[in-house]
């Protein structure tokens, strides 16, 4: 039910009782009103001959007032009154439709209020997972720098074991290019490596190598180069190239370590520091 603040406004209609000791006409007496003119000629004669009655400006002015709220009142009261009261009408019902928006906007207002009164449990929820979010995040913050020191160590060790095997793979090119000019030399220049080298063939062919005793010239003379080169490089003690091998590739973990901002840098000597 909408409540208003504004008092009701009922129409009630009264009867208006008319006592049955009532004969009408005028004063109530049955005769008729018009009675009233004589009899008001009568006392009017007398009552300015002895100036009771002065007929001035005044009293024309005052007669002719009263003769217009007369008229107005037995002519136009009516139409007044319904304006006056459409007016009132009018105004009732607007102050009503505000109320009603008012009591409106307040109903929906306690709705939310009343939606609301788990604002408290909820916000303690929140801040329930927010502190379990820190946490785990505070856990993982302490793992996560170890992880990536992992990551990063592998990738060098990587990187060195991939430098390793190129350098390998590449001395062993030039080794074999090496062996293979000079036991090619050696055969060349030698008449007698030639027979040897053209008997093992031979002999291979026919399937008599291993009956005869006879052995491969070629991978002898590959084997002696190699023995021989074996024996050099134990007597070398200038290991420059070696530096300099070890020098670029501390070079390229260094610029690696500092593009991608590792922990750690590799100094000369190949040992590794951590950065400040």
């Amino acid at each position: 039910m909408a409540f208003h603040a504004s008092a009701p406004r009922e129409e009630e209609s009264k009867t208006i009782e008319v006592s049955s000791n009532s004969k009408g006409g005028l004063f109530g007496t049955g005769l008729s009103e018009w009675f009233a003119v004589p009899i008001g000629m009568a006392a009017a004669v007398p009552m300015i001959k002895f100036d009771w009655l002065v007929i001035n400006e005044e009293f024309q002015l005052s007669a002719v007032f009263v003769a217009f709220c007369v008229a107005v009142y037995t002519q136009g009261g009516d139409a007044i009154h319904k304006s006056l009261d459409e007016r009132a009408q009018t105004l009732l019902k607007e102050h009503n439709e505000a109320e009603d928006k008012v009591i409106s906007a307040l109903e929906q207002k306690l709705e939310f209020l009343k939606a609301n009164q788990t604002m408290v449990s909820d916000f303690e929820a929140i801040n329930e997972l927010r502190e379990g979010a820190y946490n785990n995040l505070n856990t993982a913050g302490a793992i996560k720098p170890q992880h990536d020191f992992k990551i990063q160590v592998e990738r060098v060790l990587s990187m060195i074991a991939q430098e390793e095997a190129s350098v390998t793979e590449k001395t062993k090119t030039a080794l074999m290019e090496e062996a293979t000019a000079n036991v090619t030399d050696q055969f060349t220049t030698s008449k007698a490596l030639k027979k040897s080298a053209l008997d093992s063939a031979i002999a291979q062919i026919k399937g008599t190598s291993n009956k005869g005793g006879i052995k491969d010239p070629v991978q002898d003379a590959f084997v002696k180069f190699f023995q021989d080169k074996a024996a050099e490089a134990a007597k070398v003690t200038d290991d420059s190239e070696e530096k300099a091998q070890r020098a670029a590739v501390v070079a390229k973990i260094n610029a690696i370590c500092k593009s991608e901002g590792f922990f750690f840098n590799v100094d000369s000597n190949g040992k590794a520091k951590m950065n400040a």
